[in-house]
């Protein structure tokens, strides 16, 4: 069987595995996001372990970011210019390669977790579609006529604009560069600020989840009306709230109002608005889909 190294890196932790698909997954490990130094030597040294015991082809990484995914780029495989401390301008790609000396396969990690979605879950058979992760961030990854999206550098769906009725709700949102984006406004921190507890802690009958449908809705909207896509995939910490789906769906119908005529949307939005079939393992099932692109 041949097997392959996934690293779902992510700005709080890291999740490491070995595996030849979805149903065979080998080694995985966790651990904190710390230094680059540091962490980057502790996936290193798992999969130089695994490789001495059996061959791995490929090594993927589906990674926060900013990031430069742009194989033609003297920064290729970079995350670029991140708030994360001690990681802007950090050459991930170039110092896996050089200690493991395999093919690296690089994206977003929502991009990752597209792919992973495409290949064994939610979005088999489809070919433009959006996964929206909504947890300690806010991003978005997509395909586009069967191609993963890039463009000038690749999306940021979580930085969009979206309109913050300041006496429904007065908080002023938590991102350290808009504020009152997407992200800033419906991301598990603002949850938090605005509450005071962590969105886990609230009841299903809490006003906080009808102002985060409604925000959710707000940004799904905009991605409807601009990408058309066939299905739009939200995971992330936050949707494991599953009555937020229907709330969410409901606002996104009325949003739209009635201007979008698809049996889609007007008839069956319970399977168009969806949670990741992959659950939780999309983003390191991502990267192990990733490293199997590289390796061919």
């Amino acid at each position: 069987m041949t097997l392959y190294g996934g690293i779902e890196a992510g700005g709080t932790k890291f999740v490491c595995a070995v595996a030849s698909g979805p149903d065979d997954v080998r080694d995985e490990i966790r651990f904190p996001t710390t230094t680059p130094e540091e962490t980057l030597a502790q996936a290193i040294d798992f999969f130089q372990a695994y490789h001495r015991r059996e061959p791995l082809q490929a090594i993927g990484v589906a990674c926060f970011g900013p990031i430069d995914p742009n194989p033609a780029s003297p920064t290729f495989g970079y995350v670029t210019t991140t708030p994360k401390p001690h990681w802007a301008h950090t050459d991930v790609v170039g110092r896996l390669k050089a200690a493991l000396g395999l093919p690296v396969g690089f994206d977003t990690d929502v991009n990752g977790a597209a792919l992973g979605e495409h290949r064994w879950g939610a979005a088999q058979g489809l070919d433009t579609f959006v996964y929206l992760t909504i947890g300690t961030g806010l991003g978005g990854g997509a395909m586009v006529n069967g191609r993963l999206l890039h463009g000038l550098m690749h999306a940021e769906m979580g930085h969009m604009r979206i309109p913050h009725d300041r006496t429904r709700d007065p908080y002023p949102g938590w991102c350290s560069y808009h504020g009152d984006c997407w992200e800033g406004l419906a991301a598990g921190p603002a949850i938090e600020g605005r509450w005071k507890t962590k969105g886990q802690n609230l009841p299903a009958d809490h006003p906080a989840w009808a102002l985060e449908a409604h925000y959710l809705a707000l940004g799904v909207v905009n991605i409807i009306v601009t990408l058309s896509p066939q299905r739009i995939i939200l995971g992330g910490g936050v949707m494991e709230q599953r009555h937020l789906f229907p709330m969410l769906r409901k606002e996104v119908q009325g949003l739209l109002n009635g201007y979008i005529q698809r049996p889609e949307i007007t008839d069956a939005i319970d399977q168009y608005i969806v949670p990741p079939l992959l659950g939780s393992r999309a983003g390191v099932l991502g990267a192990i889909a990733l490293a199997m692109d590289a390796a061919q």
